[in-house]
């Protein structure tokens, strides 16, 4: 941009641009001031920064979430709990049992594996595969507790279905398995387990049977329940982000515009009324204003394969498309619609910029058509018009080209937009270029949305 300001231009157009009141009346951020803020920007869509940034948010990822916490938090009470339950029913009849200190010691690795396993599962910081290897051991404890019981009751005892040893108790594993590995893992887990406890009595009962279903439904709900909260946290930090992306994108946009486009806007009006040099000057003073204007647009990061349930700005979609010769205008506030709506609709003006491009011919100046793209935000919906000035479309040419199987129009914009629910209106008057109208409802339609709804769907898994 500075090398812009400093290209060619006689002393006497810079004195006149200096000299002008509207310029001295400017608020015209200092050079520091100035270098912040251009290095703020371009540092926003600098590959290397973004790429530190998504390091970032990786690495806070892999943190634990607080569904984990709360879960692993609670496994730890009721693991606790049963401990407890197990103590109570011994000592209310150990004198039945065929070696109590056996027992007693049994029950004394299960407090002391209890303790570990409260300091384990509380860490934040454990790897993936440590906690896997964990989970194992945890899974190994709680069996070998369950087949203890052959080693310190009597026969008796459990061929009377008298309960094991650990009761309850051996049914923390599952639910750790379920809260790590989801309701898969937990119905796996508690198969397992059930397996188990068959081989601890011996035989096929109708206790047992009950045992193993009440095992297996309580994995499949917690797993399914810890799922179900992670998702609802993802989509929550994902909003969180978005709209800190946007107030930051907005704060950007109001320091720039309050100083910067300013001056450029101003150069490049008074540039073309000076003429000569100056309008060179003015010239290049407004392809940088464009090009500035565009990169605070557009310059938060949007992922296009994270399937996000979020809802997406639409005006930052669509200001990636403006340029030197395409401006964009919209509300100062974000337009926000669901994230496939959204995509659909910026990839539907995608294609109308590209038949502005082919189709626009030199424009009023010899270098290409000029685009205009205009947001409007409306309580029932979003109209996105994109307006050029190249020589218009021929009556019948649409129904021509439709007819020769040049489906451009048809399937690039308006096959996109009606797919959301929306519609496309074309107005072209030859010689004053075309305008191409598309309006979206706030929601998708039932019947048109069926991308959308396998998007979010596949998001939500």
């Amino acid at each position: 941009m500075s090398g812009a300001l400093s290209g060619p231009g006689d002393p006497s157009s810079l004195a006149a641009l200096s000299q002008d009141p509207q310029a001295q009346s400017l608020q015209v951020p200092d050079a520091q001031s100035l270098s912040a803020q251009l290095q703020s920007a371009q540092s926003l869509q600098d590959p290397h920064s973004l790429q530190s940034a998504q390091s970032t948010q990786n690495a806070q990822s892999q943190q634990r979430g607080a569904v984990d916490t709360a879960m692993w938090r609670a496994l730890g009470f009721f693991r606790s709990l049963a401990l407890l339950y197990a103590i109570a029913r011994f000592a209310a009849s150990y004198s039945r049992y065929a070696h109590i200190g056996g027992a007693i010691a049994v029950l004394f690795t299960m407090a002391v594996w209890t303790a570990w396993t409260g300091i384990v599962y509380h860490r934040t910081t454990t790897t993936r595969r440590a906690l896997l290897a964990f989970l194992a051991a945890d899974f190994a404890a709680g069996a070998a507790a369950v087949l203890s019981t052959d080693l310190v009751d009597t026969a008796a005892r459990i061929d009377s279905g008298a309960m094991t040893l650990p009761t309850v108790w051996s049914s923390a594993p599952v639910i750790a398995v379920a809260i790590a590995l989801g309701w898969r893992g937990g119905v796996a887990a508690a198969a397992l387990m059930g397996c188990v406890d068959l081989l601890e009595r011996g035989a096929l009962s109708q206790d047992s049977i009950h045992n193993i279903v009440l095992m297996g439904l309580t994995g499949a709900a917690v797993g399914y329940v810890t799922e179900l909260g992670r998702t609802a946290e993802h989509t929550l930090v994902r909003a969180q982000r978005l709209e800190a992306a946007t107030r930051e994108r907005q704060r950007l946009a109001r320091d720039i515009h309050d100083g910067v486009l300013q001056v450029l806007a101003l150069v490049q009006r008074r540039g073309a009324e000076i003429g000569g040099a100056g309008r060179d000057l003015g010239r290049m003073a407004g392809e940088q204003e464009l090009a500035l204007r565009s990169l605070v647009n557009s310059w938060h990061h949007v992922d296009e394969d994270a399937g996000d349930p979020v809802d997406l700005d639409l005006s930052a979609l669509l200001g990636r498309l403006a340029g030197p010769r395409v401006t964009m205008a919209g509300p100062g506030t974000p337009v926000t619609l669901p994230s496939p709506v959204a995509r659909e609709v910026a990839a539907a003006v995608a294609a109308a910029l590209d038949n502005v491009r082919v189709h626009g011919g030199p424009g009023a100046d010899g270098l290409g058509a000029r685009a205009w793209i205009l947001v409007e935000d409306e309580p029932e919906g979003v109209t996105v018009t994109v307006r050029d000035d190249g020589p218009g479309i021929p009556e019948g040419r649409l129904d021509e080209a439709r007819g020769a199987g040049r489906l451009g129009v048809a399937h690039s914009i308006r096959g996109r937009v009606q797919d959301v629910g929306g519609r496309v209106d074309v107005v072209s008057i030859p010689g004053q270029g075309t305008e191409v109208e598309m309006w979206v409802p706030r929601l998708p339609a039932p019947r048109g949305a069926a991308s959308s709804v396998s998007a979010l769907r596949k998001a939500l898994r």
